[in-house]
């Protein structure tokens, strides 16, 4: 099978996907996971995917028009972001060294719309100009990882309208908004929590390997890592990854919800928290933390939401996070390193 995969160079993967909209009997994308999460996969999309996910976005959004690419083409997040602007008819406006501003003011005139992920908006809502430039677009999605709540008013109190995605390569993006599928996707959720996705958007398969897409792929749902509950109101709430709950002592400790609970520390500025094996408590639960708070006063910090027990054993300071090219958090080095 013939495949097409998106250029690292931004202008020559606008190039490449314009031809590849245009084409009669286009190939599959193959588009190659972070593996922020341990081995990439090369993940097939059809172009009836790619296009599946451009128009059920547009229809939620309620408009299109001219993207901002801040993030790699190569992955699929940057690729929906350039099949999106050319779909509307518009070369997308390329933002280099997160430049958002300057983007904005070459961009002309016309609703303007980007994807970040939460390390991005981060940067950029610690800046002014940056931050007013956000305020005018229509629409910053913002996915990748899951959206701290502190993190999201602080961008609607600068005026930033923030739309949180959850999806990944193998739905062609993200294909729910805000907790709530887009127009033809399907959520279900499995007795263990863990979610399933459905509809249009799904991807064809895992290059060259048979054996893990026949586990992802069951009965036409795509099997996620990931676990999650439905609210009363049928929003899906992402609660982590199968493999982010750590045994510590006999407890079970929900990764995500401590380091979530880190970063709303005043003197924290980045946290992420993983487990490490351990000869006393099977799985030691240690915190990466950007900012000066102490140890002490970190654990103090977990214990008043959340039991006790939940508290990080160690902690380690760091000056920052590593990160992947496509600006998410890359565990699999701070695994490494631990």
């Amino acid at each position: 099978m013939t495949l097409l995969r998106p250029s690292d160079d931004p202008p020559a993967a606008v190039a490449q996907l314009s031809g590849w909209l245009g084409d009669d009997a286009p190939p599959p994308l193959v588009i190659e996971t972070s593996g922020s999460s341990g081995r990439p996969k090369r993940v097939v999309l059809p172009r009836e995917a790619v296009l599946a996910s451009v128009a059920a976005s547009a229809a939620r959004l309620g408009a299109t028009g001219r993207w901002l690419l801040a993030l790699p083409s190569s992955y699929v997040a940057g690729v929906q972001v350039v099949v999106r602007s050319l779909v509307a008819g518009h070369d997308p406006v390329l933002v280099p060294d997160l430049d958002v501003a300057a983007a904005v003011r070459a961009a002309g005139q016309g609703p303007l719309f980007t994807s970040l992920v939460p390390t991005q908006l981060h940067r950029l809502l610690a800046e002014d100009d940056q931050a007013a430039a956000l305020a005018g677009l229509h629409t910053v999605l913002v996915g990748g990882g899951g959206l701290d709540r502190d993190l999201r008013r602080r961008a609607e109190e600068r005026g930033v309208h923030v739309v949180t995605t959850y999806g990944s390569s193998e739905t062609a993006g993200g294909c729910v908004y805000d907790g709530v599928p887009l127009d033809g996707v399907g959520v279900v959720l499995d007795a263990t929590g863990r979610i399933r996705l459905g509809g249009p958007t799904i991807f064809a398969g895992y290059d060259g390997d048979p054996d893990l897409t026949a586990q992802a792929l069951v009965d036409g749902w795509f099997v996620t890592s990931d676990t999650g509950r439905l609210d009363p109101d049928g929003r899906l709430q992402v609660t982590g990854r199968v493999d982010d709950v750590a045994v510590s002592g006999g407890v079970k400790v929900p990764l995500p919800a401590v380091a979530e609970r880190l970063r709303q520390h005043p003197g924290v500025v980045d946290a992420e928290v993983l487990a490490v094996p351990d000869e006393e408590w099977g799985h030691r639960v240690v915190a990466v933390v950007v900012g000066d708070a102490d140890e002490a006063g970190l654990r103090d910090w977990v214990g008043e939401v959340h039991p006790r027990s939940w508290a990080p054993r160690t902690v380690v300071r760091v000056d920052a996070l590593p990160l992947l090219s496509n600006g998410k958090v890359d565990r699999q080095a701070i695994r490494a390193a631990l």
